[in-house]
């Protein structure tokens, strides 16, 4: 049947950058781990970044995953929240990738869809469903469940030709 691969989903923020670690192995998932990355609000934009980048790659280091995947973020309220959002984004891809790893893209619309079966819901549906997947799994914020989703979601979609082409190259 093969081994379990591991799979680390990131949901990239400034103040809160959540992480979740599951395995697959064929079609059964287990939770391994979740948490959430700080930054520390009252510091220099730079310094948080570090603080999410060393936070990270602790938890690279830690739980050594096989794959990773990140949450497509969109916003639109202001220019210079999304520029701020963009660059911890750029962080949540930098460490996997440094880590040697292939790191996937989700659209929350695909996570969703993924998780609670239509590309539409709330918070409160995608917590519900993670824990009615994954019975054992604990999150400590809104974060750390939504990349536990955005790991789910690549645990369904990694099987995909498209995925195993890319990994391939």
């Amino acid at each position: 049947m093969g081994e379990a691969i591991r799979i680390i989903g990131i949901d990239p923020g400034l103040r809160r950058t959540g992480w979740g670690i599951v395995e697959s192995l064929g079609n059964s998932l287990r939770f391994v781990a979740s948490g959430t990355v700080r930054s520390d609000d009252k510091a220099a934009l730079a310094t948080r970044l570090c603080q999410l980048h060393d936070g990270l790659s602790d938890i690279m280091h830690a739980t050594m995953p096989h794959e990773a995947a990140v949450e497509q973020t969109f916003v639109n309220k202001d220019a210079a929240a999304t520029l701020k959002l963009g660059q911890a984004r750029g962080i949540a891809m930098l460490v996997p990738a440094r880590a040697g790893l292939v790191v996937a893209e989700y659209a929350p619309n695909a996570v969703k869809k993924a998780v609670i079966g239509v590309g539409h819901g709330d918070k409160k549906q995608i917590h519900m469903m993670v824990k009615v997947l994954m019975p054992k799994a604990t999150f400590d914020t809104d974060d750390a469940a939504d990349a536990l989703a955005i790991a789910i979601c690549h645990a369904h979609h990694r099987q995909s030709v498209a995925y195993r082409i890319a990994a391939l190259a």
